[in-house]
């Protein structure tokens, strides 16, 4: 009689180390940004930036180094006893550039935030919709477009009184038809995907479609413009605020700090040089944050 060969049961063999726990897109994109050395040292020199300026109350006397005149102590050089030297008025410059740091950034800040909801709201609706909506609210985004965006916000700030409100108001116009056509292309890309017209055929709403699940998954583009539009919105403080249009006077802000040292550049070169190399520092480190937002939120980097 033949021998049949049966073959012996399989052992299955208990895996002895855990298995690998798949990350999510934020902890992916948190683990790509410390990892990217540049944005490191940007998010340092941010915070640094940011606590000094928040935390200016608590070391800086306002009344006292900050708007108060002292003829005596005019234009003094950094060796001369204060850590940036004195302005042209006899007020401390660094006391003067952390302060005005806390109007820089929030108007900054703000202005781009006001943008990017009016901005996301405005590009969802057109994207979404289409037809008409799109036409009409693009067209309408087309003409603020073609008006150069200083020189924009230049006559909004001049019909307004030029308070820290109204300038925030005027400088977030600027940018919101760049935001709303970044939020637009997102939602043409992504509301005729499957899942959102499994979402629409189990009756949602347009506006729970919108927000619970079309916009969520354009985060990572939104997040990233928002961060790399802060540096221009300072650019552009600075800007209105040399020309005379921005944050008023005693109160300091880098842009005015320029100006108002100007006159003294040949004679008194640290009272223009100081507020300009904040500006530069506080645009570089954004820039690096911004750039590595991008590419460790960009879904098709891998580890």
């Amino acid at each position: 009689m033949a021998q049949t060969n049966v073959p012996e049961p399989a052992i299955i063999k208990e895996p002895t180390g855990k298995a690998r726990k798949r990350r999510g897109l934020w902890a992916d994109a948190w683990l790509r940004l410390r990892k990217n050395t540049t944005a490191v040292i940007g998010m340092v020199l941010l915070a640094i930036i940011l606590v000094s300026c928040l935390a200016a109350p608590l070391y800086i006397d306002y009344e006292t180094d900050v708007i108060k005149v002292n003829k005596q102590e005019r234009a003094k050089f950094p060796a001369e006893g204060k850590l940036l030297g004195t302005d042209e008025l006899g007020r401390d410059i660094f006391a003067r550039i952390i302060w005005g740091g806390r109007y820089s950034l929030f108007v900054g800040m703000a202005s781009v935030a006001i943008a990017a909801l009016i901005g996301t709201a405005l590009g969802a609706i057109a994207g979404y919709y289409g037809g008409k909506w799109d036409s009409w609210i693009m067209r309408g985004l087309d003409i603020f477009m073609a008006i150069p965006s200083m020189l924009l916000m230049i006559t909004l700030v001049s019909i307004m009184k030029p308070t820290v409100i109204n300038l925030t108001l005027a400088v977030s116009v600027g940018f919101i038809p760049g935001k709303a056509r970044l939020i637009r292309a997102q939602v043409l890309k992504i509301k005729d995907l499957e899942y959102v017209d499994a979402v629409r055929a189990l009756g949602a709403s347009d506006l729970r479609v919108i927000v619970s699940h079309i916009l969520p998954n354009a985060v990572s583009p939104i997040i990233s413009s928002f961060v790399m539009s802060i540096p221009g919105s300072i650019m552009t403080i600075s800007g209105l605020s040399f020309i005379g249009l921005g944050i008023q006077a005693p109160d300091p802000e880098w842009g005015a700090m320029l100006s108002s040292g100007r006159a003294f550049i040949r004679d008194a070169w640290h009272i223009t040089a100081f507020p300009g190399i904040a500006i530069v520092i506080t645009i570089i480190a954004l820039t690096l944050v911004g750039d590595g937002l991008r590419d460790a939120l960009d879904p098709r980097m891998k580890d």
